[in-house]
């Protein structure tokens, strides 16, 4: 019977065969201990000499990433985290690999990215995917479960969602055509259509990547919610991050543990999130001795984390000065110098994770903030016809996939938790 390692534990006592690869091996004269990995987990595979001498010389000889048929009892095994084992009573080897070049000892991150398509397979690489994956499906259910519809907004875009010139440029046809940098802008559409939508989607910021937290491409996930104001979007997000990262925490726990996470850190993340103005934030920094920020700028990694630390979990900074948040914003009635927005900070230092605001719904505020902008108004004559038919007041927020994933799986490089983002960070090295 062909099982995966994943389906084990349902067959102990029973002899299967599972395809794999040899991740690695180590033996002595009478056993040889290969870790087998098939894609959906990691197990041991037990070889004894006094079985079948002639099996024990085969599983010796093995190289690391070797693909193979492997045959044997399911077992259980305390001493692991996964549970079971199995003992081999045959291989069947489908490739030999020879060379190849991750090998168990130390390899630093140039050598990693550079050789990402196959730094993948690494179990600690394997991990971080698992966790990005049960975001996708937890985000997928919790808005579902909450009554959104999942729109796809379009990927090649005629202008800037966020007023900005970092864009790719490219050419639809006889016209000028940009990489999408968000797709709010159409869910904005969809919402009024449909009441409260979600996208997901990849994003692309033609700027050179700096820091370990930027990316050229990365998924942005990004929902939009009619009739509701910013403190109803604010409540919409704390219970989405709750419900991820608990799902995360109940999901993968295995991944957790072989990433060395301290999960204790994550098991705090529940809603309510403390929330802090933009201008008592600049005031925080002065009294902790930050004199590189004055009202009006905008944070850095440094300023985030500080704020950050005064919490155990998430904390929304809200209210921004107008003149450095995007154009569609709502002024904030109580501050006119600011806007109805909120940046999720998340702790530990991974920065901003959400970012969001209540939309302008005043078709003639709108128009009047393009302008101010110095956009285009023809550019955005159809996101002006959703302020001139029916506008109603609507909220909307994007989570950053990829730096979710970092916080969550505790690893140091937002580049680590996506597939392939060297191949294309490599034109900016």
């Amino acid at each position: 019977m062909k099982i995966t390692i994943k389906e084990s534990p349902k067959y102990e006592g029973q002899e299967v065969t599972i395809g794999c690869w040899l991740l690695q091996k180590r033996g002595s004269g009478k056993l040889q201990f290969l870790q087998l990995r098939d894609g959906s987990g990691f197990m041991q595979g037990v070889v004894v000499k006094a079985n079948d001498e002639a099996l024990f010389e085969t599983a010796k000889g093995l190289n690391q990433e070797t693909s193979m048929y492997v045959t044997g009892m399911i077992k259980k095994d305390e001493r692991s985290s996964f549970g079971y084992e199995m003992e081999v009573s045959k291989i069947d080897i489908i490739h030999e690999a020879e060379g190849y070049p991750i090998t168990p000892k130390e390899h630093g991150p140039e050598f990693l990215l550079d050789h990402r398509h196959l730094w993948l397979r690494s179990r600690k690489q394997h991990a971080v995917m698992n966790i990005r994956n049960q975001i996708i499906k937890s985000t997928h259910d919790f808005f579902f479960d909450n009554g959104f519809k999942k729109i796809d907004s379009p990927i090649l875009t005629n202008s800037a969602p966020e007023g900005t010139t970092e864009l790719f440029h490219t050419k639809y046809f006889d016209e000028d055509a940009f990489l999408s940098q968000s797709g709010q802008l159409y869910a904005e559409a969809a919402a009024m259509a449909h009441g409260k939508v979600f996208t997901m989607g990849p994003t692309f910021r033609a700027e050179k990547s700096k820091t370990r937290r930027h990316l050229i491409e990365f998924w942005m996930i990004e929902p939009e919610m009619a009739f509701y104001e910013h403190d109803d979007s604010l409540e919409v997000q704390e219970q989405y991050v709750e419900y991820v990262v608990q799902n995360v925490l109940e999901h993968c726990r295995l991944d957790l543990e072989a990433l060395g996470r301290d999960t204790s850190v994550l098991e705090q993340i529940k809603a309510p999130f403390p929330r802090i103005t933009y201008t008592d934030a600049v005031e925080l920094l002065h009294e902790k001795g930050y004199d590189d920020i004055e009202w009006g700028d905008d944070f850095g990694a440094p300023h985030e984390t500080e704020i950050a630390n005064h919490y155990d979990k998430p904390v929304f900074i809200v209210n921004y000065p107008k003149e450095i948040k995007s154009f569609y914003m709502e002024e904030n009635p109580d501050d006119p110098r600011t806007v109805l927005c909120a940046d999720l900070i998340a702790p530990e230092g991974y920065g901003e994770i959400i970012g969001g605001s209540e939309r302008i719904h005043d078709y003639e505020t709108l128009k009047q903030r393009i302008e101010d902008s110095g956009l285009n108004t023809d550019d955005y004559e159809w996101y002006l016809d959703l302020r001139k038919y029916g506008s109603v007041p609507h909220s909307g927020f994007g989570l950053g996939l990829e730096r979710t994933v970092a916080w969550l799986s505790g690893v140091q490089h937002v580049r680590e938790t996506s597939p392939f983002p060297r191949l294309l960070n490599r034109l900016y090295p």
